[in-house]
């Protein structure tokens, strides 16, 4: 008896992908933004791979388990822009 993955392995390529422009996205924005309007563009960086993340889960064509792809992307996404946030915030109160 052959028990299946709740998350195939090209879902897992798909999520991990997300991951990767949110990681993406966060460094731009950290290095091309000024301060004061990082927050923002963090948050219009979430919601673009909020929209990736439907639209690559959406390419993959399976419907079982779409709801938690879709949700693993953009917790990790999220999970993703708060750590390179994070970064970027000691980095600003540490001297340099």
């Amino acid at each position: 008896m052959t028990v299946s993955d709740i998350i195939p392995r090209r879902s897992r390529a798909g999520i991990l992908s997300v991951w990767i422009v949110a990681a993406i996205a966060g460094l731009a924005i950290g290095l091309f933004v000024p301060t004061d309007l990082r927050a923002p563009w963090l948050a219009v960086a979430l919601g673009a791979c909020l929209l990736l993340g439907f639209a690559v889960q959406l390419a993959g064509g399976r419907s079982h388990g779409f709801t938690v792809r879709v949700a693993a992307s953009v917790v990790g996404a999220l999970a993703v822009l708060g750590i390179v946030s994070l970064g970027f915030g000691l980095a600003a109160v540490v001297p340099g």
